[in-house]
């Protein structure tokens, strides 16, 4: 009878590092989130939903979170087709197109915000044009949503390229030889196995845009019951020293990313899973 010799491992053994792994977690983030949600239990029920349902405040609803949807869908297309020509194409200034990607990761929020509201401002660059087609772009909702899509692009990039490296490229020309067209292609060969890391970087680009600021106060205009972001009125309401009012919100963003990241989890495993039985 044969034993088996067990190699240590390099860390220490399960028990030890997995205490290690709560302790951080808890410390890091489950006590500030336990601390947010104790503090907004400050205000009765009456009042808190009285705080989180107010017009001003049900219209930043509206605009952060239909702007961070409007932002996550254009960098799910757009940022996939950057993905695509980073992964399967070789050309000159290929890695200095790779670090632009990443220029949203290294600047400062505040920096993007300047730098975006100087080309969409009616006299900027961009902006100058957009007007003269009477497409007010800066201090608009539109300004909004073109901060997020800055915001977010990296991280559909980011998560798409392993995926994309890991695809077979002869699968795309064994299913063109076979006479699919480029659409067939796309849908039936592409899509499938590429799901699960859109799905991720779509709500990773969208969990980081419910939470911006810095690059959103300055291209919004922040005009209340129109361009005014959530984020901006927890602020504010830090300012008036409503700590409580402040962590109300709080707590509704929070309990919002919570909600998508269940929910996406829960749309990864089922095209993972359709992908693997085949019905996709």
């Amino acid at each position: 009878m044969s034993t088996r010799l067990r190699r240590p491992g390099v860390l220490p053994g399960f028990g030890l590092t997995m205490g290690f792994t709560l302790l951080y977690l808890g410390l890091v983030v489950l006590l500030p989130l336990g601390c947010l949600a104790a503090r907004a239990m400050a205000l009765d029920w009456a009042g808190f939903v009285r705080t989180v349902t107010d017009p001003r405040v049900v219209a930043s609803y509206r605009l952060t979170f239909g702007a961070a949807l409007a932002a996550a869908g254009i960098n799910a297309l757009f940022g996939f087709v950057v993905a695509w020509v980073l992964v399967r194409y070789r050309f000159p200034g290929r890695a200095a197109v790779d670090a632009l990607v990443d220029l949203p990761f290294a600047l400062p929020t505040a920096v993007s915000g300047i730098a975006l509201t100087a080309l969409y401002a009616p006299n900027g660059l961009l902006g100058s044009r957009l007007a003269a087609l009477g497409i007010k772009s800066a201090f608009s909702p539109l300004g909004v949503v073109i901060a997020l899509t800055f915001i977010g692009l990296p991280f559909v990039v980011r998560t798409l390229q392993p995926a994309l490296e890991e695809l077979d490229p002869e699968l795309e020309e064994a299913a063109a030889s076979l006479g699919a067209g480029r659409v067939a292609v796309v849908a039936r060969v592409l899509v499938p196995p590429l799901l699960p890391a859109l799905l991720t970087g779509f709500s990773l680009a969208f969990a980081r845009a419910l939470g911006e600021y810095g690059s959103v106060i300055f291209i919004a205009g922040n005009l209340p019951m129109k361009t005014e972001i959530t984020s901006l009125l927890i602020i504010t309401k830090l300012e008036q020293f409503d700590y409580a009012g402040a962590t109300a919100l709080a707590v509704v963003m929070l309990a919002a990313a919570l909600g998508l990241l269940v929910v996406v989890n829960g749309l990864q495993a089922w095209a993972a899973r359709r992908y693997r039985g085949g019905g996709l």
